[in-house]
């Protein structure tokens, strides 16, 4: 609004009450510190800050080679320290971010001096990512290298944690020391960063120095992509899917036994380095439509029940079998506490209920509650699950969606006027002539669209800042009212159901498609380009009906369930009277589709297409 940073104590309080209602007990200022009003603020709401130097000396800059840095960071800290140092919520005290140069030898020096000189907080050379050497002599370690999610490489699941990482030290990279175990805390460095589209709406927020320009040419990209009557489809599709990656981004902390907390980038989205939608609230510190903090403080609060999930897709017959723990970070043990559970399906209905009797909840991580263990055997429809556990009648709780597949019986009959293929080649093109159903099996055989990267996870940070570095997409836009996903319930949006179909596969670029047909499953392009991109269309051909995909519905169906029911439930939609498309296509479309391949964009260069380059003036 302003230009600058609030300067009274109202505005802090504001802040900081936002931050308390999300469960969260501290706050870090990325390489910069507060004016007094914020202390106050702190002091009055028990918040503590980690406040920093003024100073990311990496861009040209370095510690500890003699350059003015070096001065000026020595006389900036004394200042800080004389004048704000005698506010309680001062508790923490890191010379900067990701610095370069010999920046330990400096750090450990500068460190060892004020902890001799003002030993009423902890000191830390730097906040800094996994690539950096280890910061010797710090009293707390604000440290990436083990954070995040592995989704890329691996299925889903919620049973593991960081513990090998963070006790024999295998996140950090490149340290000249190798100690067996960290003694001192380590906090989680800049966690998340996880993305969602654009709030168009949040434009008329922008009412002092500030205009949001950039929401404006966002906006123009979408247009141009015959996608503007969508954004608000985009917006609640990407953020539902960014909760989810902050859920178990924050859960697997929680679950690692010598981890001491974590540090999110930014509870709020960053307006900077070209646009940062990282936050389940907005830069005004709004929450956005698509989450509440009821939702967030499920597993980001002082007291957090988890359950250690083997995987999110099961078939009939399997067991579930999930550990049930205890995160505590309350200011003392519970004795005799209630712990119970229960399975409901979409609706509320209760599947099965169980009690794990009273707990004693001591302070710390991994407190073992029991089991539940529920045999699956008596689901013999699919459809989507979710496992809540409640802690004094569910005073706190948590909760967890699965989905329960059938068995492949090979009850799945193919009519001989459905003609199954992986191209338009003349075998389809002659059933399309007499009139015959054609799906196409397209994985991997498109080549306009495989510029775009997509895996089950969403845009870090922005691709704009990095230079359009994959992942490009943020979820995906999914009608689930359409009939071919009678047999796959699915939500509105990319959930776990989702990954063994999306993560890695290739997308198509409807480009060529009239501008208002939207296909029923629809990743979301960065909104930086606002491609329009699609997985399965469905078109009248000749005289028959094709559908198309680019999901492989057809290798490893007795192992990925999801994906063999999501044939299943194709195939009957193909050969059922819901089988209607509306829209009429020539072949020399689809045909398009196998064989143009788009430039890549390249973000800021004259590589990049002039259409297809954002203006920033």
């Amino acid at each position: 609004m302003t230009g600058y940073p609030p300067t009274d104590v109202e505005s802090w309080m504001a802040i900081f009450q936002k931050c308390k209602q999300y469960g969260l007990n501290h706050v870090r200022f990325h390489s910069w510190c507060p004016p007094e009003a914020a202390f106050d603020a702190a002091d009055l709401l028990g918040m503590y800050l980690q406040i920093e130097g003024s100073t990311w000396p990496n861009h040209g800059v370095k510690l500890g080679v003699g350059q003015r840095i070096d001065s000026y960071l020595r006389e900036e800290t004394e200042r800080i320290i004389k004048t704000y140092g005698n506010h309680p919520s001062f508790v923490i005290y890191a010379l900067g971010n990701e610095p370069a140069g010999r920046w330990v030898e400096y750090g450990k020096q500068m460190v060892g001096e004020w902890r001799q000189r003002d030993p009423r907080r902890l000191y830390c050379s730097a906040s800094v990512g996994g690539g950096w050497q280890w910061d010797e002599g710090s009293q707390l370690h604000v440290r990436g290298g083990a954070r995040g999610l592995d989704w890329d490489n691996h299925a889903p699941q919620s049973a593991d944690d960081w513990d090998d990482m963070v006790v024999e030290g295998k996140g950090i990279r490149g340290r000249k020391t190798e100690p067996s175990t960290v003694e001192e805390p380590w906090v989680t460095h800049e966690m998340g960063q996880w993305c969602a589209f654009p709030d168009l709406d949040e434009r008329s927020q922008y009412t002092g120095l500030y205009k949001a320009g950039n929401l404006d040419i966002f906006a123009d990209l979408l247009e141009k992509g015959g996608m503007s009557g969508q954004a608000k489809k985009f917006l609640d599709a990407s953020g539902r899917l960014q909760m989810l990656c902050y859920k178990y981004d924050i859960e697997r902390n929680l679950r690692t036994k010598d981890y001491a907390g974590f540090q999110l980038l930014g509870l709020n989205d960053y307006s900077g380095q070209g646009t940062s939608l990282v936050g389940p609230l907005n830069v005004f510190w709004k929450e956005k439509p698509y989450t509440n903090r009821r939702y967030w403080t499920q597993f980001c609060n002082m007291v957090v029940p988890l359950a250690r999930m083997p995987r999110f897709t099961f078939q009939q017959g399997d067991t579930l079998r999930a550990p049930i723990e205890a995160y505590n970070a309350y200011w003392g043990s519970f004795d005799e506490i209630d712990c119970s559970w229960l399975v409901t399906a979409d609706g509320g209905r209760i599947v099965s209920e169980g009690s794990l009797g009273k707990q004693l909840i001591p302070i710390g991580k991994q407190n073992s509650l029991g089991e539940v263990v529920l045999p699956l055997d008596t689901i013999s429809q699919p459809q989507k699950l979710t496992l809540c556990v409640r802690l004094q009648g569910g005073l706190m709780s948590n909760q967890w969606d699965f989905w329960v597949y059938p068995k492949d019986d090979d009850t799945t009959a193919i009519a001989p006027d459905l003609i199954i293929t992986d191209t338009l080649d003349q075998q389809a093109l002659d059933a399309l002539a007499k009139g015959k159903s054609v799906l196409i099996e397209a994985a991997g055989k498109v080549r306009f669209g495989n510029d775009v990267k997509q895996t089950y996870l969403p845009v870090f940070w922005n691709t704009s800042w990095f230079k359009m570095r994959p992942p490009h997409t943020t979820g995906s836009l999914i009608d689930a009212s359409h009939p071919m996903f009678r047999l796959f319930p699915t939500d509105t949006w990319q959930n776990l159901n989702w990954w063994e179909l999306v993560n890695h596969a290739q997308v198509m670029n409807l480009s060529d498609l009239p501008a208002d047909y939207q296909p029923p499953f629809q990743p979301i392009d960065t909104w930086h380009v606002s491609r329009k991109l699609g997985m399965v269309i469905e078109a009248n051909v000749l005289k028959g009906k094709l559908m198309m995909t680019t999901f492989d519905i057809s290798s490893d169906l007795d192992r990925r369930h999801a994906a063999r029911q999501l044939r299943r439930s194709i195939i009957n939609y193909m050969q059922s009277d819901d089988f209607r498309p509306t829209l009429r296509l020539e072949p020399k479309v689809i045909t398009r589709l196998f064989e143009h391949e788009a430039d890549p964009v390249n973000m800021f260069t004259n590589d990049s297409p002039d259409e297809l380059k954002p203006s920033f003036n």
